[in-house]
């Protein structure tokens, strides 16, 4: 049986806080695209990446490497839903003025087709169903460059302004 080892730093995201809480959402999202915010080091853990920003969409890649793995050898559901949880709240996070925040309420999820290290990069695509004054719902999805669903979520988030 082979070992394999994988190390990372990250920067400790309690550094930046103070910097970003004078940002709006899509302010601090576009810093973190330029690199001059580090992306959360959950993303660093799952090798996933924020590859684009707008107002209304943050789209992140995930990569499939073995190192995700579960036992039955497949990127574990708990990495999936990681990478669409973040989509979901940083999608929502651009719409935010500075100063606002929110929280997930809830987060529903269902593996479409499995993945593998042989799997394509895949990416997210986050729609905002609804946003109101305290709620918001929205839903994502991880596809290929092709447009195949691998997996979906769906969560409702609190809105703290």
């Amino acid at each position: 049986m082979s070992k394999n080892t994988r190390t990372y730093t990250w920067e400790a995201p309690t550094a930046v806080l103070e910097e970003a809480k004078n940002l709006s959402g899509y302010e601090i999202l576009l810093r973190v695209l330029e690199g001059t915010l580090p992306q959360a080091p959950t993303l660093d853990t799952i090798a996933s990446t924020l590859i684009s920003v707008e107002k209304g969409q943050a789209v992140f890649n995930l990569q499939p490497s073995e190192f995700l793995y579960n036992l039955i050898g497949t990127i574990h559901g708990g990495m999936i839903s990681t990478v669409l949880d973040t989509a979901i709240g940083c999608t929502l996070l651009t719409t935010l003025a500075a100063g606002e925040s929110f929280t997930s309420l809830d987060l529903k999820v269902n593996f479409l087709k499995k993945i593998t290290k042989d799997s394509p990069v895949l990416h997210t695509a986050t729609t905002i169903i609804h946003q109101g004054r305290t709620t918001a719902y929205l839903e994502a999805r991880l596809v290929d460059a092709h447009g195949v669903v691998y997996a979906h979520a769906v969560s409702t988030c609190m809105i703290f302004r």
